[in-house]
């Protein structure tokens, strides 16, 4: 059995495995911009395959800068989504030299984030990148939304997709790691083709709303909006025109924060390397 990430590996089955013909992410991500009055120059923060950058670069015309950790998405995105600047890099220590007028981390890529340092020091990254008054948009999965709803961890869950002539299975367990706040995910992919099984092993920051504001002032932010849906990845699924929501009981969590005036990491917080910030 082989292992690693099937997806992030191949980031041609990710967005067959993940579609979004139309674009709901970067328009929503758009849409928040322009409500909050954002230049244009835009950093985004685990870009993944580049389709959202992308459609903000063509069709917004942002400019763009995308940055992810895994090769395998960065050479898809600059082979199929041309047009940003696409660099390698880890959220809790990049430096590029430059300052942006918003940061977009979107999909869930701030829950990579496992420990408190690591989610310190991301945001000081974003706060580092920042212009004055600078935008922060995040979509993410809510860690709160657990405490209401176990279903998703009732037992394996199936599901499929074609890509041409193969048909990949997916058999999918979660559980709650308490002690370490994570969301852990035990996954099994199959296929049709007679390729050997792929298990993965991955796991998400379980982040509450009121924790997520604490770190975000502590790091220089004033929240704009904070609120489960309607979002790219909600039921029902915004659509444009939809005002921000004000609930946050869903599976979703979509933010904007402003960097405070003269706004900095606290000189407190621990980075992963046990070093304080600036």
């Amino acid at each position: 059995m082989s292992s690693g990430n099937l997806l992030t590996d191949h980031p041609e089955l990710y967005e067959e495995r993940f579609p979004d013909p139309e674009r709901l992410a970067a328009r929503w991500a758009e849409t928040t911009l322009r409500r909050y009055g954002s230049g244009p120059r835009i950093l985004d923060i685990g870009c993944g395959t580049g389709r959202d950058a992308a459609w903000l670069h063509h069709h917004a015309g942002r400019d763009v800068t995308a940055v992810d950790t895994a090769a395998s998405m960065l050479a898809h995105a600059r082979r199929h989504h041309p047009g940003p600047e696409y660099r390698q890099a880890d959220m809790r220590d990049a430096d590029l030299g430059r300052a942006f007028d918003a940061v977009l981390c979107l999909d869930s890529a701030l829950l990579h984030c496992h420990t408190n340092a690591d989610l310190a020091a991301t945001l000081a990254v974003c706060a580092r990148h920042l212009a004055p008054g600078g935008l922060l948009v995040v979509e993410m999965r809510n860690g709160a939304h657990l405490l209401g709803d176990r279903s998703l961890l009732d037992g394996p869950a199936t599901a499929t997709f074609r890509r041409g002539a193969t048909t990949h299975t997916s058999t999918t367990t979660l559980r709650i790691d308490h002690a370490a706040q994570l969301l852990r995910r035990h996954r099994v992919w199959t296929a049709d083709d007679g390729s050997p099984p792929h298990e993965e092993r991955t796991a998400w920051r379980l982040l509450f709303p009121q924790e997520l504001r604490y770190f975000l002032a502590v790091a220089g932010f004033e929240v704009l909006a904070l609120h489960d849906g309607p979002g790219p990845r909600t039921e029902p699924v915004w659509r444009e025109g939809d005002p921000p929501g004000t609930g946050l009981r869903a599976d979703r969590l979509h933010l904007a924060a402003r960097l405070a005036p003269g706004g900095h990491p606290h000189p407190t917080v621990p980075h992963p390397n046990g070093a304080t910030t600036p």
